[in-house]
């Protein structure tokens, strides 16, 4: 009976003292709403403070921390570069550009906020959301679509990694 107790406290010690901040489940979640008034797409993007930060620094700055004391001009560089590689959107068959607004940080999110300008009629939207893809196979992608009264999710994976909705 002893050497049992004995076998099971060492199996589960390494789980118990392990300092490991890895989290077992790879998802972001890009919010798009279109605001008919401002004729624009207001986009939130929220993503994984530690993967974002693990994934900036093997593209580009070993050293960067994603803190909100941080270099923040260099890291918005970083983001919106990034960002603009993975997050593509077709508004009526046409790739459209976003502008990088901001980010912020709360709990363990990075909370990225892009803005789509001069978009007076839809169509139809195609969102292709690569984020993570090339750093965590296991990365699963949300879209929630918010326009002309419809509300669309969509879950994105590597081997599937666009979502379309038509308004026609």
């Amino acid at each position: 009976m002893k050497s049992l107790q004995i076998i099971i406290t060492l199996l589960i010690l390494p789980v118990l003292v392990s300092s490991n901040t890895k989290h077992e489940y790879y998802v972001s979640v890009t919010k798009i709403e279109y605001i008919k008034e401002q004729q624009s797409l207001q986009i939130m993007s929220q993503i994984f403070i530690d993967d974002f930060e693990e994934l900036l620094r093997k593209r580009y700055d070993e050293n960067i921390t994603l803190a909100p004391d941080n270099d923040t001009k260099i890291i918005n560089t970083y983001m919106a570069r990034y960002l603009s590689d993975k997050l593509k959107i077709k508004v009526n068959e046409s790739l459209v550009r976003f502008n990088f607004i901001g980010k912020e940080y709360k709990d363990d999110i990075t909370y990225c906020y892009l803005e789509i300008e001069n978009i007076s009629k839809i169509k139809s939207i195609e969102v292709a959301n690569r984020a993570l893809f090339d750093l965590f196979p296991e990365q699963q992608n949300i879209v929630r679509l918010k326009m002309l009264d419809r509300n669309r999710s969509f879950l994105l994976i590597p081997d599937n990694d666009k979502c379309v909705l038509n308004f026609d």
